[in-house]
C-alpha cells in the first residue's frame, strides 16, 4: 500500500520507518543531531510550514501534512475493486 505525504509524492507504506512531528524538532536534541546526519537524504515537500517528518529507508521527507493525518492514512485499509 502506498502513504500520500504531500505535493503528489507516494511512499510505499512498508517502507516507513517514522513518521515523526515537527515539534519533536524542536524539544529533542536527538532529533535534531539525526535530521543534520541525513541532511544529503531530506525532500522538503512543504511550500510554507512543515508539519511533520517522515523517515523511509532512502530519504526523510519535510511533510505539509500533519502526523495524526499521515498516522490515519496509513492505517485505512487499500480500496478493493474485487466486490
Amino acid at each position: 500500500m502506498y502513504l500520500h505525504i504531500g505535493e503528489d509524492i507516494l511512499v510505499k507504506t512498508d517502507e516507513v520507518i517514522a513518521i515523526l512531528d515537527k515539534q519533536l524538532l524542536d524539544c529533542s536534541p536527538f532529533t535534531h543531531e539525526f535530521l543534520e546526519r541525513k541532511a544529503d537524504k531530506i525532500v522538503n515537500l512543504a511550500k510554507n510550514s512543515i508539519k511533520s517528518i517522515v523517515i523511509t529507508d532512502n530519504h526523510v521527507y519535510y511533510s505539509p501534512l500533519a502526523s495524526g493525518t499521515l498516522k490515519k492514512r496509513s492505517l485505512q485499509k487499500a480500496i478493493s475493486f474485487d466486490e
